[in-house]
């Protein structure tokens, strides 16, 4: 679940392991660069933490955030 707060949407994603968590990693730039809207995130081994907000608004979050936050969720149903 995506959490909103400080003007900027929220999650973390924990897998098995740090394979798992980096090929995750890699489908998001994936869907990041095709979307022109690019995340700040952390991955501490099997966790990935996302933060989305649109710099070029004021750093506010926008469509371009939830539509990103919905493209990321998809990846994992």
């Amino acid at each position: 679940m995506w959490n909103e707060s400080d003007n900027k949407l929220y999650r973390c994603f924990t897998f098995s392991d740090f394979s798992e968590a980096f090929a995750f990693m890699v489908r998001v730039a994936i869907l990041a660069e095709s979307q022109n809207h690019h995340p700040t995130w952390k991955n501490e081994y099997n966790k990935v933490e996302i933060w989305l907000t649109t710099h070029d608004a004021g750093n506010r979050v926008t469509n371009k955030d939830q539509k990103l936050a919905e493209s990321i969720n998809r990846l994992l149903s």
